[in-house]
């Protein structure tokens, strides 16, 4: 735990957007917030219901139409036996799934017995649309898939009337991550997300990064672009307090490069860190989130969440990222609830994966430049923003994961 003194960068190096006016083909929802796919979202509130969720979401989808793009239940082991901070996690991130409007209906599937109940869940969901949002307690009907049916064909009955229309390029958000990295991600493929960061915020719009334990080591890069004293203190608590949960737990952060990190040419923290942190780019930091806590402003931010990818991953959805872009150069399967754009931080990854891999920033090495490779992945992501599916959604590649730290009863 270290004493960080505030030494604010007085200018950033990036250039006047002219893209503030692009725009990409989303969904309005009623409550103005802005979605990029139309999906029918199954969320357990407890792992007890997960199977049923899955039997619901194989039998609805003989009711979906061409307007509704998917039926996904996401499961997960939590929302029973947790007490204090694991059980407020829980609430939160499945509170911001329930409210993310890529799902254009949400069936909120419970038991009836758990502590994470409906009734207890609706407090951290809020004000709610019943036409969008609906609830089952399988406790309570003798045939729980037959009320979950009807309920569902509610849902796409509701969904169907959002059509794609222009929305301004100010409405997107983007979470960056990065998994299975190798000697070359900080190279090629972080410095092309941090390109793409750079002329999304420039142009209005929103970026989150995330991976706190991977900034051990470069945080004083983030912590003086700051805008303001009051974000930097927010940043150095960011930082400070993931090093307490080190310490409290006994175990050494520096043991962080994982095997595949090393066999892929990283060998110490700060290596990974100084990865980490180019996904930002250049701009400067105008907001710090907690786990699970919504964005509500534009600009870059930094979440509260670890560096494992799928606890992550869906941190970023929580939050209320539309996309996630995932840099890696071991390579990584995995999506979570919003389309995640795979970019390689070398060629041979790509031709080897191209059945998980969406972007090729390995290119770099040849003759690329990076800011073209960053304009490039630009218009990757107004395209997926406006409909086209990334590799993640083709495969059917959807899960989600929640941080606990914890007892279990």
């Amino acid at each position: 735990v270290i004493d960080y003194t505030y030494d604010p960068v007085d200018t950033v190096d990036i250039p006047t957007s002219t893209h503030k006016n692009d725009f990409f083909m989303g969904y309005k929802r009623t409550d103005g917030k802005v979605g990029i796919r139309n999906e029918v979202w199954i969320i357990p509130t407890v792992g007890c219901v997960n199977d049923i969720g899955r039997l619901l979401a194989t039998e609805s989808k003989q009711f979906i139409t061409q307007e509704v793009d998917d039926i996904i239940a996401y499961a997960h082991p939590y929302g029973c036996s947790q007490l204090g901070d694991d059980h407020n996690n829980t609430k939160k991130i499945l509170s911001g799934l329930i409210n993310h409007p890529n799902g254009a209906g949400i069936l909120v599937l419970g038991l009836g017995c758990e502590n994470n109940n409906i009734d207890e869940l609706k407090k951290c969901i809020g004000d709610y649309d019943e036409d969008r949002v609906k609830f089952l307690a399988c406790q309570e009907y003798d045939d729980e898939i037959e009320q979950g049916l009807h309920l569902i064909k509610e849902l796409i009955q509701y969904s169907v009337g959002f059509k794609r229309e222009q929305v301004p390029i100010t409405e997107l958000v983007v979470g960056l991550k990065c998994g299975g990295s190798d000697g070359y991600s900080g190279i090629t493929a972080n410095p092309t997300v941090g390109g793409f960061s750079d002329l999304l915020t420039e142009a209005g719009g929103t970026t989150i990064l995330t991976e706190v334990p991977e900034m051990f080591g470069a945080e004083t890069i983030l912590m003086n672009r700051c805008t303001n004293r009051e974000l930097f203190d927010e940043t150095v608590t960011l930082i400070n307090d993931f090093k307490q949960y080190y310490m409290d737990h006994k175990q050494p952060i520096f043991e962080n490069p994982s095997p595949g990190n090393k066999k892929g040419g990283i060998s110490t923290l700060e290596e990974k860190s100084l990865g980490c942190t180019q996904k930002s780019g250049n701009a400067l930091v105008n907001g710090v989130l907690d786990y699970g806590e919504l964005i509500h402003n534009k600009g870059l931010h930094l979440l509260n969440s670890p560096g494992n990818d799928l606890v992550a991953s869906t941190a970023l959805a929580a939050s209320g990222a539309h996309i996630i872009l995932f840099t890696t150069g071991r390579g990584t399967p995995f999506g979570c609830p919003v389309p995640t754009i795979k970019i390689s931080s070398n060629s041979e990854l790509l031709n080897k994966k191209r059945g998980w891999i969406d972007f090729d920033a390995g290119k770099l090495l040849e003759d690329g430049s990076l800011d073209t490779l960053a304009l490039e992945l630009y218009d990757l992501v107004l395209e997926v923003a406006s409909g086209k599916k990334v590799k993640n959604e083709v495969n059917g590649y959807r899960d989600i994961a929640i941080f606990k730290q914890g007892v279990t009863l």
